[in-house]
């Protein structure tokens, strides 16, 4: 990651997850992210363990990273477990420590709505806010809850409408938009809840 280090003035995505395993809605966010927010990078940041998840059905985190890399699959998307190497468990933690070690770049938190929901539960959850710009996703059936949730209302004052995302990097924070997107139905729930039963039909 030193390379980011030399640039100046680079707009980073962050999609922060398990990615238990990544699929393609994790890269069509990322896609999607890189079009319409005029990002410059989308870093896929693969958390060695999600706190408010359980470890018991976790793969190993250089599993995690694989099936990152082989969804992501873009130039200008870069996987990596620098959470690992940071020591950091919690997003607040990551973000500050990323604002930290690279100075020049601006970064936009890209999260699906979903995580919109549930934010409020994240330790530290409002410095997300005051660190980076937010980007939120539609994702179904969560847009409608997320958004008369406890962080949407928080911040309702710093939502900018969508034909503003291009500059969402540049505006004073607070600041986040939701964009409504053609919604992906992936889901790794499902995935690994389709991975079971395979299992299972196998050793009958």
């Amino acid at each position: 990651m030193r390379r980011f280090r030399r640039g100046q003035g680079q707009v980073i995505g962050l999609l922060g997850g398990s990615f238990n395993p990544a699929h393609d809605g994790h890269r069509h966010i990322g896609l999607e992210a890189l079009r319409r927010l005029g990002l410059d990078w989308v870093w896929w940041l693969v958390s060695p363990q999600n706190p408010l998840k359980s470890a018991a059905e976790m793969a190993a985190l250089p599993e995690r990273v694989a099936s990152a890399v082989s969804k992501a699959r873009h130039p200008r998307m870069v996987v990596t477990a620098i959470e690992s190497d940071l020591g950091t468990v919690y997003s607040a933690e990551t973000l500050r420590r990323l604002v930290l070690l690279f100075p020049n770049q601006r970064f936009v938190w890209l999260m699906g709505a979903d995580n919109l929901g549930q934010i409020a539960r994240w330790r530290a959850w409002r410095s997300l806010y005051d660190r980076a710009a937010v980007a939120v996703f539609a994702r179904a059936p969560y847009s409608g809850k997320a958004l008369h949730g406890q962080a949407a209302l928080t911040f309702r004052a710093a939502r900018l409408p969508d034909a503003a995302c291009r500059a969402l990097a540049r505006h004073k924070r607070p600041a986040w938009v939701f964009l409504r997107t053609r919604l992906h139905p992936a889901s790794a729930t499902a995935i690994r809840a389709a991975a079971r039963v395979g299992v299972r039909s196998s050793q009958d």
